[in-house]
């Protein structure tokens, strides 16, 4: 452990031992300002440009130091600070060297070994922007920015309750980035809090820059396809979330929340199912699992059918595939790895390319190289078409990561179907379920309410009944406080 400095009574040297720390750095600003009072005053500043507000400095800091310019004590400072914020006092090097890098500005009276961290962060950030990856159609347009402190803010307007508790954490040796626990107490499981805190001060790592190296750090499962945190970038659905009993984890420098526990039923749940009719948003939810079979099983159950089922197509079917496979070198599976890896490529390419150009090559990409394959008799017109399907079933899904997990076993399912038929494809199906079944996001059954199966939450799964049925918060999230409306529709109510 190192020793801990305390400053110096002179400024001068407490100057020279910022520079020789921060190696000369430019941005470091380091300015004395001399008055002459009853007795001369000499006041030395000291922050890092770009993290500060110049106007809060400027207008509000030297100003009001300057109008008490009379009888200069620690005392007189800290009032005269008072309209930042709180100043916080400090008298050795680790702590000045902490509050520089945060954004604060370091003052120091000469003949004083103790100085005061004033709130004065600014610089420039993002504004508040619709979110760029969970759109809507009906619903807040507004999402999180890359500055925790208004994403702080941006929950606390969604709630305003004292009891959304916010722990603040500091995680990486040398990056030193803030994160954030925010739960509503009374509501969240106690037991779930103190395991995401322990999980939190278990990380000892150089620097953390995202919030995805938080999840790969702090998740159940490090080698399962599935995602087991949550992540999002807008306030309401973390807002609801916190309602239910999940813990969210902001991070300083990135616009995605994480939030635990997250269960497989989430990731296919959209925050407009919540404004839009009860009926409507049911079918918009049973329409996204019927593309979560699509994504996951077309190219496999097509591999396995034409290869060793061809009894279960219907003759006139049957004919038209052979008459299209005629002269086609490779075998369906060849055909579908070569096409999948293509869309992949021109998926990959369309997101890395600048967005006036990257939307255009992909589409064109995909119909230039399909139609092109198909002249060529490389690839036969239907499984183009299954290729299709398939990805635009893979959009609809409302999470990017679990898209990615049906990507990966895509592949596996179409290798099976290959080897071993629908055989093949049934066998990994029934793994796929086993998996899913024994994985745990921080202790809660992932495949919850299904399994295990619970009744009363069985109202906002597959089906979303309208609000005034939404009576219980989910059952294992919330052990305490667990009824969340006591509202009966006037229709409802008896006469």
């Amino acid at each position: 452990m190192q020793p801990v400095h305390s400053l110096s009574e002179a400024i001068a040297v407490n100057f020279e031992r910022v520079r020789e720390v921060f190696g000369h750095s430019g941005d470091i600003v380091m300015q004395t300002i001399h008055w002459d009072a009853e007795e001369p005053v000499e006041i030395g500043f000291i922050y890092i440009q770009g993290l500060v507000s110049g106007a809060l400095i400027q207008n509000l800091l030297m100003e009001q130091l300057k109008t008490d310019s009379a009888g200069f004590t620690l005392n007189t400072i800290r009032n005269a600070i008072s309209t930042l914020g709180q100043a916080r006092e400090i008298s050795d090097f680790e702590a000045l060297y902490q509050s520089i890098l945060t954004g604060q500005t370091i003052i120091l009276l000469n003949g004083f070994a103790q100085g005061f961290a004033a709130q004065t962060q600014g610089g420039e950030h993002r504004t508040v922007e619709e979110p760029s990856t969970q759109s809507v159609v009906r619903g807040p347009r507004e999402g999180f920015t890359e500055q925790i402190s208004t994403n702080t803010a941006m929950i606390r307007r969604k709630i305003k309750d004292p009891n959304l508790w916010v722990e603040a954490i500091t995680v990486g040796r040398v990056s030193r980035t803030e994160v954030v626990l925010m739960y509503m107490n009374g509501i969240a499981n106690e037991k779930l809090v103190t395991e995401a805190r322990m999980r939190l001060q278990r990380i000892d790592i150089d620097a953390i820059f995202e919030s995805g190296n938080i999840e790969e750090l702090i998740q159940d499962d490090s080698y399962s396809p599935f995602p087991t945190i949550y992540n999002t970038e807008r306030p309401d659905v973390v807002a609801a979330g916190l309602m239910e009993g999940r813990i969210a984890i902001l991070v300083d420098g990135t616009p995605f929340v994480l939030m635990a526990p997250a269960l497989f039923i989430q990731f296919y749940q959209s925050a407009e199912d919540y404004y839009q009719r009860a009926d409507f948003a049911t079918l918009l939810r049973l329409l996204r699992f019927v593309c979560f079979f699509i994504s996951l099983l077309a190219p496999s159950l097509y591999i396995g059918i034409t290869t060793f089922h061809q009894e279960l197509l219907p003759a006139s079917l049957l004919i038209s595939l052979a008459a299209q496979r005629e002269g086609i070198p490779f075998p369906a599976f060849i055909e579908a790895v070569v096409m999948e890896v293509t869309f992949e490529i021109l998926r990959e390419a369309g997101v890395r390319l600048p967005k006036t150009v990257g939307q255009a090559v992909s589409i064109v990409g995909a119909l230039v190289i399909g139609q092109a394959a198909v002249e060529a008799g490389l690839v036969s017109p239907a499984m183009v078409i299954i290729v299709a399907i398939t990805a635009i079933a893979n959009f609809a899904i409302p999470s990017f990561n679990m898209g990615i997990s049906l990507r990966i076993l895509r592949f596996l399912l179409m290798l099976f179907a290959a080897s071993f038929g629908l055989f093949g494809v049934t066998v990994g199906i029934i793994a796929i379920v086993l998996h899913l079944c024994s994985l745990r996001s921080f202790g809660i059954p992932y495949m919850s309410p299904m399994a295990p199966f619970i009744m009363d939450d069985q109202k906002d799964t597959i089906f979303r009944f309208p609000l005034w049925a939404l009576v219980t918060r989910p059952r294992l999230l919330s052990q305490k406080n667990n009824i969340r409306e006591n509202n009966v529709p006037s229709n409802k109510q008896k006469i």
